[in-house]
């Protein structure tokens, strides 16, 4: 009988490769280790639960490398993308999920395959011998043991960075006396967004009070660690200018306020978190405020002045390492080939790309097992692109988290003639070399 593949983590990256290997019909044990030990995000022990945001960021395929991705991801049959399309609440022309549905989906459809099995358990080491191929996804929340023991074996120190998140809102407590419903520039169904104005007295006085707010302290030795910079705090935005958030989340562009006729200095998006539509995200609104601070300083915003909260923000430490020192081009651990990584561990950052990576090493993990050769995907193709930047093409020296975008995909050939051919022509040889790629591995 064949071995099955043990796949250690049951993020986004782990559960999707699962699905891949059970799909192809290999008996392969997800390995998970909430429902015994915890992590200082995770709420459930739920597979593939979102921590952070509900959004998948843009749905796109013509104009955004991460709607790309997505497509890339349906054709290749991801469950990922699967429950996130069934699971989806509106969000513009952005891919949000109502995050319970989507962890249940995902949880039921491994659990109920019959060449899946869910193992309960810590791993607290590097794998036994006997495993002869394995896909550590344990994300940036890896354990303390299991991270140890990767450092042993490379002689690499891990790299970290600071992951948060932001509140969730109770939709009642809204007044939409004063917010309104508008997606910028009516994208999507046009209605898709709680916006929450704010004057430009409203907004400085908005901005004195979270620099002034009681912050979140670090231990000594997370003193050092950097923001990455998709996810970092609206304070820390703050910091570095006090317009800052007014051209990032908080940009009015877009938008026009019905109770005035204008544009508003600043605006504070809210977005559906759940499929009743009871919960709302603050869109951008990462925080690392303490929870009482969070409270009296978001209730300056109007719209939010008696908010209630069902979660707030908070700000936890990732852990991610040099994949390009470290890994081979088909996500094999160099000084231990028998191992895979996938996931935000590798320096990929965002659940799309982390889900990205494990499809991909589970393709990788499933031609080994049946004697072929693996082959990544093409560089020009959205899976490619961030496969390729996290396997080599990025500098081992100042290697950070990276979404996926245009400028890792190789520049066309012949260039094109103007800028507006640019994004058109990338996607079109995406497709194209994702097909052929496909085809050659059928």
């Amino acid at each position: 009988m064949t071995k099955s593949i043990h796949i250690v983590g049951g993020g986004l990256a782990g559960s999707e490769a699962a699905w891949q290997i059970a799909q192809a019909g290999i008996q392969v044990i997800l390995h998970e280790m909430r429902g015994v030990q915890g992590t200082d995000a995770h709420k459930t022990d739920g597979l593939a639960e979102l921590v952070c945001s509900n959004s998948f960021r843009s749905d796109d395929p013509d104009n955004n490398a991460v709607g790309l991705i997505h497509q890339e991801m349906r054709a290749l049959s991801s469950l990922i993308m699967r429950e996130a399309d069934a699971a989806r609440v509106p969000a513009g022309s952005a891919l949000a999920v109502d995050r319970d549905q989507f962890s249940q989906a995902v949880t039921a459809a491994l659990a109920n395959h019959p060449n899946v099995t869910i193992v309960r358990e810590l791993i607290a080491g590097l794998p036994p011998a006997d495993w002869d191929s394995v896909i550590i996804a344990t994300g940036p929340l890896t354990a303390a043991p299991l991270a140890e023991a990767i450092r042993g074996l490379t002689g690499e120190d891990s790299l970290a960075f600071f992951d948060a998140i932001a509140p969730v809102i109770h939709f009642e407590s809204v007044n939409q006396d004063i917010a309104w419903f508008q997606s910028r520039w009516d994208k999507g169904e046009g209605k898709d967004y709680l916006n929450c104005p704010m004057d430009k007295e409203q907004y400085e006085a908005f901005i004195d009070a979270m620099l002034a707010a009681e912050k979140t302290v670090f231990k000594e030795w997370e003193a050092n660690t950097p923001y990455f910079d998709g996810c970092m705090p609206i304070e820390v935005m703050a910091e570095r200018g006090r317009n800052t958030p007014r051209f990032g989340p908080m940009k009015p562009v877009g938008l026009t306020n019905p109770a005035t006729g204008r544009r508003a200095w600043a605006v504070v998006q809210l977005r559906q978190d759940n499929a009743l539509g009871t919960l709302w995200n603050m869109v951008g609104f990462q925080t690392k405020m303490k929870h009482a601070e969070q409270v009296r300083v978001l209730r300056m915003i109007p719209g939010l002045e008696q908010a209630e909260f069902a979660k707030l923000g908070g700000l936890h430490r990732n852990t991610f390492f040099n994949s390009p020192r470290l890994l081979d081009a088909t996500l094999r651990l160099k000084a231990m080939p028998a191992v895979r990584f996938a996931g935000q561990i590798t320096g990929c950052e965002g659940y799309v790309e982390s889900a990205a990576v494990g499809l991909m090493a589970a393709r990788f993990a499933i031609a080994e097992r049946q004697g072929r050769e693996p082959v990544p995907p093409p560089a020009t193709t959205a899976l490619g692109a961030i496969l390729a930047h996290i396997t080599g093409g990025a500098d081992a020296s100042t290697f950070q988290p990276m979404n996926v975008n245009f400028g890792l995909f190789p520049p066309l050939s012949p260039p094109p003639t103007s800028k507006d051919q640019r994004k058109p022509g990338l996607v079109a040889r995406a497709r194209a070399d994702l097909a052929g790629w496909m085809a050659a591995a059928s």
